[in-house]
């Protein structure tokens, strides 16, 4: 696996590879990785004829009270992992590298970008878009691969990718979980043992909610009613949103007449962890 830390640097590696049209597949991380990055490199290693993960803990979506400069770090352990899954390049700019200067130009996602974790981290969006903007132009990937535990972010890429007609494929894999249920996240390591213990009730109350709604429950104020009384009661955490949305738009639906995405946000004294469940109505 090779090690490439400059824009340059890798489009000298991948320059031959788009010349023959060999099938590129892109990761793109902050790092820090988990079974759910793996799966990720795991099927684009399969799908495509080399894999490149970027590895970029990218400021302009962190805000001022948020956690870059304590955001988990561990550049050889993750390289070891990349190498392990069957990764060919990994790419790891520094912020120099990726913003030589002042941005003056950013991309913003609208509508999809408002609600659910855009309305309490105003900018972090514009600032995914933005440097997956970037490492699309670097990069040039015939397909990308996101998780579906960040719904918003992949759904905001997704259009960003539409509207913009990047040519590749953005595939959405299935969230990766603990054995108790917990959304893999990097921002796990974060949580104290009473509170990795307490975290479980999130995706416990999200199962829940989708049995309930594929039962016949329709009432999507009831849902959340339920998802709240289970988290508040099992982990005393502050609750920043429960939603139920289209999962084509991202609107908040009072009734379920079609697919919907739930979606949460909680916060624990040592971090804010999101998951969803998506429902298909049939």
């Amino acid at each position: 696996m090779k090690v490439i830390k400059t824009i340059q640097g890798l489009r000298r590696e991948l320059q031959a590879l788009w010349q023959k049209g060999e099938r590129i597949g892109f990761v793109p991380t902050m790092g820090y990785f988990h079974q759910g990055h793996v799966s990720l490199m795991a099927r684009s290693v399969r799908e495509n004829d080399i894999t490149v993960v970027s590895l970029f803990v990218n400021p302009v979506q962190f805000g001022p009270t948020e956690d870059l400069s304590r955001y988990p770090r561990d550049l050889r352990r993750d390289c070891a992992m990349a190498k392990a899954a069957g990764v060919a390049v990994i790419f790891i700019p520094s912020v120099k590298e990726m913003y030589p200067q002042e941005l003056s130009t950013w991309v913003s996602v609208n509508a999809l970008s408002e609600g659910l974790c855009g309305a309490s981290r105003p900018g972090h969006f514009k600032g995914v878009a933005t440097v997956v903007a970037k490492l699309l132009n670097i990069v040039q990937p015939d397909t990308m691969y996101l998780g579906a535990k960040d719904a918003q972010q992949a759904m905001v890429i997704k259009k960003m990718v539409c509207d913009l007609n990047f040519p590749a494929r953005v595939v959405v894999c299935p969230t990766v979980r603990e054995r108790d249920g917990l959304a893999m996240s990097s921002r796990n390591m974060y949580l104290k043992p009473d509170e990795r213990i307490a975290a479980k009730a999130l995706s416990g109350a999200l199962f829940a909610a989708k049995k309930d709604i594929l039962s016949g429950e329709r009432n999507a104020l009831k849902i959340i009613s339920k998802i709240k009384k289970l988290i508040l009661e099992e982990t005393g955490a502050s609750i920043e949103y429960v939603s139920c949305v289209s999962a084509t738009d991202l609107k908040p639906v009072r009734r379920i007449k079609a697919d919907v995405l739930i979606a949460l946000a909680v916060r624990f004294p040592s971090a804010r962890l999101i998951d969803n469940q998506l429902v298909i109505l049939r």
